[in-house]
């Protein structure tokens, strides 16, 4: 197709790995397989066990063969991504209930098969942590590697097109990136996913420009399209005009240079131009993420979230493999400025945990539902599992606990009973722990951050979790694509509950952290540190920008930053307000000379 004969088309996705490329489309379709439905007769039951045995063991070694091709072309860490699908196949929950299925229907297996697994990758399609949903991802490429070798048919690659080509498709599996040909592919676009995806993960790896979400785009494109990727935006761009492509070869030169400031700044010292040091932390879900904090130069972490370990094998993690994980990051950073911070399990409601029947009941409103420190305090037994392995943990390095999801004193007072239970447990049988490891509370409820005051005289810290303030303050589900745009971080409201969150912390001597999406935003840091803010958590990959920006602005400018912002009536002019001060600081050349404290 001739694109100087065609209409240039703008569509917008998620961006998902940085970069710009340029060139002809490669569609990539990925349909689920639907197996033939039939009964067995009784005589067959056995033979269709045992081929449904064989099946797994076959599976089990392409993926371990996989595995090994990975980690010997990309690394351990990326070869980590098939340690999930190796899970997936020794979960018993599912193997069980296929096996419960074909018992009572006498279906052939690979219906039964298919239909449990449909289940389970529903039930993770529908959890609100954007990692976690991502599993399903998981699930779904390790059946259709089953459904293939129950049916002999051959496995899949993606590898099969000439010259370099932008790969487009619906979706792509962990599976699919390892048989893409590397040096072909000049980016990646799908349909579905998000950041969080494993073709993400590979495809950052790789330094592949990739953007994802751009719905139905498989629909309007066809193979020989000409497309430009802008991984750093998000935009996709079908038949760019030339003026478009010598625009955008600029852009790329301008990024490129940036990326080179922001490297160079991030091993320097997080201090303001005027002296302020700001503590930078990470957001971590599993200890295989904890070098990429180390090499960003983050002081710890500040937010460990646990869920991972409940959803990974499909059961409850018993205490012992809850300490050996939690002490592994404790000693990992052990330095005299690096801490761990564990938030207690955020599990239930809207995050179930398949082949746990009974523990999560269906409910009508999930956000609103028995979930997080709800939850736990119902499940006193599981509750306490967790708080002894962190407790034992906190032994090895300097350790903070917090409680999710905490509403008002009630909550935040049965938790702390239950950790004094713990502790005296623990002293009983003279296992060591740190006596004074911190305790503090998440204030994500508007109900917490109105009484903050209470919940400061009860905890050591606040950490702030804007997600689901900002959700639950404003009402607005951030999944609903209808209503999305209204979630609005500069909100009046929103930055109101904040200053009064930091002050009554203050007022009781206590720090405070923001650890949701709003603290790895460049444009809404300085907002939130000139409210007051003590400490930042984010993504990893998001600390260099966060420090560069640190280090060429001042203190007192994001103080009169906020004073301004608090007197606007829109959101639209405080997110101006903000956009104006980043743009302005991001061009200052001040940042990477910065250094006042070394």
């Amino acid at each position: 197709m001739d694109a100087r004969n065609t209409p240039e088309i703008i569509v917008q996705g998620i961006a998902a790995s940085p970069g710009i490329a340029h060139g002809r489309v490669f569609r990539h379709i990925q349909s689920d397989l639907a197996p033939p439905s039939y009964q067995v007769r009784p005589e067959q039951r056995a033979g269709e066990q045992a081929r449904f045995e064989r099946a797994l063991v076959t599976t089990r070694q392409q993926i371990q063969r996989i595995k090994t091709e990975v980690e010997k072309n990309l690394g351990a860490d990326e070869a980590r991504i098939f340690d999930a699908h190796l899970l997936v196949l020794e979960d018993q929950a599912l193997i069980g209930e296929t096996e419960r299925e074909f018992e009572t229907s006498s279906k052939n297996i690979e219906t039964c098969f298919d239909k449990v697994a449909r289940r389970y990758i529903q039930a993770f399609s529908e959890i609100d942590d954007e990692y976690l949903r991502e599993r399903a991802g998981d699930i779904r490429d390790v059946a259709q590697r089953v459904l293939q070798n129950l049916l002999g048919r051959a496995e899949q690659t993606l590898n099969n097109f000439d010259g370099n080509r932008v790969v487009v498709a619906n979706d792509i599996s962990p599976s699919d990136t390892v048989g893409m040909d590397r040096n072909k592919v000049l980016a990646i676009v799908t349909d579905s996913g998000s950041r969080t995806s494993h073709a993400v993960i590979v495809a950052r790896t790789l330094r592949v420009p990739a953007v994802v979400g751009v719905r139905d785009l498989t629909k309007r494109i066809v193979d020989g399209d000409q497309v430009l990727v802008d991984g750093y935006e998000g935009t996709v761009i079908i038949n760019p005009p030339e003026q478009t492509l010598l625009r955008y070869g600029k852009i790329q030169v301008t990024r490129r240079n940036m990326e080179q400031r922001l490297l160079e700044a991030s091993s320097q010292p997080s201090v303001t131009l005027d002296g302020a040091e700001v503590m930078l932390r990470a957001n971590i879900e599993r200890t295989d993420e904890m070098e990429q904090v180390r090499a960003c130069s983050a002081k710890g972490v500040g937010l460990f979230r646990t869920e991972f370990l409940y959803m990974q094998g499909n059961r409850v993690p018993s205490e012992e493999e809850q300490y050996r994980v939690y002490k592994a990051a404790a000693e990992f950073f052990g330095n005299e400025n690096e801490s761990v911070t564990i938030r207690t399990l955020d599990l239930g409601g809207d995050k179930p945990m398949p082949g746990s029947q009974g523990l999560f009941p269906q409910e009508a409103n999930p956000f609103l539902g028995m979930r997080a420190i709800r939850f736990c305090l119902e499940h006193e037994h599981m509750f306490k599992e967790q708080l002894r392995a962190i407790l034992r943990a906190s032994a090895h390095g300097r350790v903070l606990l917090m409680y999710p999801m905490i509403s008002g004193p009630d909550e935040l007072d049965r938790a702390n009973e239950l950790l004094a239970e713990c502790r005296a447990e623990l002293r009983e049988k003279g296992v060591a722990f740190d006596e004074k490891m911190p305790v503090g509370s998440m204030i994500e409820i508007p109900s917490a951050a109105m009484v903050a005051d209470i919940l400061a005289r009860r905890s050591d810290f606040f950490s702030i979790g804007t997600n689901d303030l900002i959700q639950y303050l404003l009402a607005i589900d951030r999944g609903n694509e209808r209503i999305a745009h209204l979630y609005e971080p500069g909100h009046p409201a929103v930055l109101r509950m904040l200053r009064h969150v930091v002050e009554q912390a203050h007022k009781a001597k206590i720090k405070v952290s923001v650890c949701g999406e709003m603290a790895g935003d460049p444009r809404y840091v300085p907002l939130l540190l000139g409210l007051g803010a003590d400490e930042l958590s984010m993504a990893a990959p998001l600390i260099p920008a966060v420090k560069f920006l640190v280090r060429a602005m001042k203190m007192s400018d994001a103080k009169a930053l906020a004073t301004e912002a608090l007197k606007q009536d829109k959101a639209a002019k405080v997110a101006a307000l903000c956009n104006a001060f980043h743009n302005e600081r991001m061009a200052s050349p001040s940042a990477a000379g910065n250094s006042k404290i070394q």
